[in-house]
């Protein structure tokens, strides 16, 4: 699981794609299975910081991530 935040999601896939990113640098195919929308950057920080926590990431994998019917938090496809 990868957990960060952007305000382009289309350029930020892409920088994992191109292999630009680090943490995510040996993995592939990039596949983007959910997301979390949020209203702002405050919003955003604030739920990454927990979901890298360790009780945050105890409750991301216990409630989000793997119970998720689609695999996807969100209702629409950002990438379209």
């Amino acid at each position: 699981m990868y957990v960060g935040s952007t305000n382009d999601l289309r350029r930020r896939v892409g920088s994992h794609e191109a292999r630009r990113v680090t943490s995510t640098r040996g993995v592939r195919p990039v596949a983007l299975k959910s997301y979390v929308a949020v209203e702002n950057e405050h919003q955003a920080r604030s739920l990454e910081r927990d979901f890298k926590s360790g009780s945050g990431k105890a409750f991301a994998n216990k409630r989000l991530w793997r119970s998720s019917p689609a695999g996807s938090l969100s209702a629409r496809d950002p990438l379209e």
